[in-house]
């Protein structure tokens, strides 16, 4: 059984038209969670809210749009009520070389992941001052040791990872928590072509079989319920991990080694072909550009 802990409160997922963003709402909505689903495709979040078992609002917003996050802010707090949970799970990824990567794009992944999660904390500290409540950020194994072919990620990642850990200290005295989740290989829209990419197969096939083991967004979503409960400071998806924390001063060198070792055997003009965003999420969001989402 689940301890009651969430019940009755109010969580906010942005990223929540699919994947781990749709699978978390789906958690806390079932732990009794109110649920306010944040993301730029508003049909896909009324599609995630049918299936939640409690009440849920859908809130189409860009998470790097600085007005238009304070103004989500205030109609969650009007429609639900002061947010307990707010989790910046909104996120985009692209591969490819950053000598003939697409300015605009690069940049568009680390305004999502670095500079998106920053304005949702903004937005919503107020009311989590008021409810002691706890935000959580989701970061990635890339903020452990940063992977040639998608430098806009990994450095989004790491500074997400960065910005979490000077928060927590900063919002410590108003009884704030502040979690970080590191994601592993997850069965999202965003690794669906983790067969077929070459950068992608090249890092899968550098890691022990039991590290390139993919996750279900399901699972994962399970680890950072868990985690939401316990206000935890990190939450590792899968558990294994924390094993790694250790190990961590070591991985920059380890993954540079193995990289151009891996460069090396690599097609450079299947690389560049397969290069982009990944994803129906990453592609959704670019496609969007910069137009704000409509009614």
């Amino acid at each position: 059984m689940r301890e009651p802990v969430l019940r009755g409160r109010v969580a906010v997922v942005t990223g929540a038209a699919r994947g781990v963003g749709a699978a978390l709402a789906r958690e806390l909505s079932e732990s009794g969670m109110r649920v306010a689903l944040l993301g730029r495709e508003r049909a896909t979040l009324h599609a995630v809210a049918r299936t939640l078992a409690g009440e849920a609002h859908c809130y189409a917003v860009d998470v790097t749009d600085k007005a238009g996050m304070a103004r989500a802010a205030e109609q969650v707090a009007d429609d639900l009520g002061q947010a307990s949970v707010v989790v910046a799970n909104a996120g985009i990824a692209a591969t490819g070389p950053f000598t003939t990567a697409d300015p605009d794009l690069w940049e568009r992944v680390v305004n999502v992941n670095l500079l998106g999660s920053a304005t949702t904390a903004r937005a919503f500290l107020p009311q989590l001052t008021r409810t002691r409540g706890y935000f959580l950020q989701i970061a990635s194994t890339a903020a452990f040791g940063a992977a040639p072919m998608m430098s806009a990620y990994c450095a989004s990642k790491a500074g997400a990872e960065s910005f979490a850990q000077s928060l927590r200290a900063e919002v410590a005295p108003q009884r704030i928590g502040v979690g970080i989740a590191y994601l592993h290989w997850t069965s999202t829209a965003m690794t669906q072509d983790i067969d077929e990419n070459p950068v992608l197969v090249a890092l899968r096939a550098s890691q022990p079989r039991f590290a390139g083991r993919v996750h279900e967004a399901e699972q994962v979503a399970r680890w950072l319920r868990e985690g939401v409960e316990r206000r935890a400071t990190s939450v590792y998806c899968p558990p294994w991990l924390r094993l790694m924390e250790p190990l961590r001063p070591l991985f920059p060198f380890l993954v540079a080694r193995v990289a151009r070792r891996a460069l090396a055997r690599m097609d450079t003009a299947a690389i560049e072909r397969s290069a982009g965003v990944l994803g129906t999420g990453g592609a959704a969001d670019w496609q969007h550009g910069h137009v704000p989402p409509g009614p």
